[in-house]
């Protein structure tokens, strides 16, 4: 306790600087997952994508960021086991914070697209079990978490693989492929638009102090929806269909009505990864903001100050206009060959599947909810369709980045206990 009452302040300063560095690297490296589909589909630039991550990681991290933090703050480390000694909890949670960041600075580098989920879990775990207990980790809670990762990608699988075969169905397979494109499109917008919105109404403004039901939100949501069905439906009448392309030529039209659509579902994605994988980054802040503002007391839960979420939404920004352009490019262009129409069907159902999670506390990866969401859309097409050895590839980061969170954080705890105790 004499500790955190000296030092508290430097410790927040430190959790700050620590968690801005981690908000970094989700920036650099797993905001790759939110824009890859859209930029390697053409629908936009890599440019284009940085510019609308900017705004819509931004709005998510602030604005519906605050639900899943706790989860990630109280769900992994018990508190009871911990409340005698808040100053391990601290150093443990800057390690985390550390050693997640460094981990993705170096996959960022080398332009490996890791999950920062599996990287703050991996250290989190790393830390209390080595350093404090095998008592201190709620494992039944690490468990859960652990399932999401098998769970989320074979729901975004199963989710994009639907919006594919409808698609499919009722777009390609009809007798003017191009005309019933334009008809379709818009609903396929309202229903992005309600998505987001929903999720945004019911679970992600708890923390400003909006008090709305949940009929309300179903209301508010639907007009949402609607206008932003309008503004969409404005942009599709204006593309025209190229007379010199044939219908039969991969639809090439078609994918000129999809292209406007995968704008509106890049910003749900966008805006669904930064309201989930803000909490990658501010969670162990907000404990160790919570343990010294109350003097050392080891709370379970505590309102997340809104300061601290924007520490998190400015870091990831920066790290996307610095580094995340690398991983973009190799995740867009990497997994499989994506037009407009299949690109919109794995990011919607990457959105959908990550903004339900954000909405239910659950950090899932988003990592894994993309690559699920491709490759349902992939056998949708045809196994064929995809790139098996980069897949592996990515399989075999997500088995490393666990083991190495852990390790650097149990390093990094060791080396602030030598500084501090």
């Amino acid at each position: 306790m004499e500790l955190i009452a000296d030092q508290g302040t430097l410790f927040i300063i430190l959790a700050c600087i620590f968690g801005a560095f981690m908000a970094w690297g989700i920036g650099a490296n797993d905001v790759a997952n939110a824009m890859g589909t859209s930029v390697g589909s053409k629908a936009i630039t890599i440019k284009q994508a940085v510019l609308i991550a900017i705004i819509f990681e931004f709005a998510g991290a602030f604005f519906a960021g605050g639900e899943v933090t706790a989860t990630i703050r109280k769900g992994i480390i018990d508190s009871d086991v911990i409340s005698a000694q808040p100053d391990l909890l601290v150093f443990g949670m800057l390690s985390s914070l550390l050693a997640a960041g460094t981990w993705l600075l170096i996959a960022s580098v080398r332009g490996w697209p890791v999950s920062t989920t599996h990287s703050i879990v991996g250290a989190i775990v790393g830390f209390a079990a080595v350093g404090i207990s095998m008592e201190a980790v709620k494992w039944g809670k690490v468990g859960n978490i652990v399932a999401s990762w098998v769970v989320s990608p074979v729901v975004a699988g199963s989710i994009a693989f639907v919006l594919y075969k409808s698609v499919q169905h009722w777009i390609h397979d009809s007798a003017d492929p191009f005309a019933q494109s334009k008809r379709l499109v818009p609903v396929y917008i309202l229903l992005v638009g309600f998505v987001i919105a929903m999720v945004t109404l019911t679970k992600g403004l708890k923390h400003l102090g909006l008090d709305i039901t949940f009929v309300q939100a179903l209301g508010y949501s639907f007009i949402i929806g609607l206008i932003i069905m309008a503004i969409g439906a404005f942009f599709i009448r204006r593309v025209h269909a190229d007379p010199e392309i044939s219908e039969a030529a991969h639809f090439a039209n078609v994918e000129k009505v999809f292209a406007i659509l995968m704008v509106f579902t890049a910003c749900a994605m966008a805006f669904a990864h930064g309201s989930n994988d803000v909490a990658n980054a501010i969670g162990p802040v907000a404990a160790i903001y919570t343990v010294v503002s109350s003097g050392g007391e080891v709370v379970a839960k505590s309102v997340v100050p809104v300061w601290i979420l924007l520490v998190g939404a400015v870091g990831i920004v920066i790290g996307l206009m610095t580094f995340g352009h690398r991983v973009i490019a190799t995740v867009g262009t990497g997994i499989t060959e994506l037009t407009p129409s299949r690109g919109f069907a794995a990011t919607l159902a990457s959105a959908t599947t990550v903004v339900v999670a954000s909405g239910t506390g659950l950090p899932v990866s988003t990592t894994q909810v993309l690559v699920g969401a491709v490759l349902g859309v992939g056998l949708a097409m045809g196994a064929g369709a995809l790139n098996h050895r980069k897949i592996g590839s990515i399989f075999i980061s997500w088995l490393v980045t666990l083991p190495a969170g852990a390790l650097l954080a149990i390093i990094f705890f060791t080396l602030f206990k030598w500084i501090w105790l």
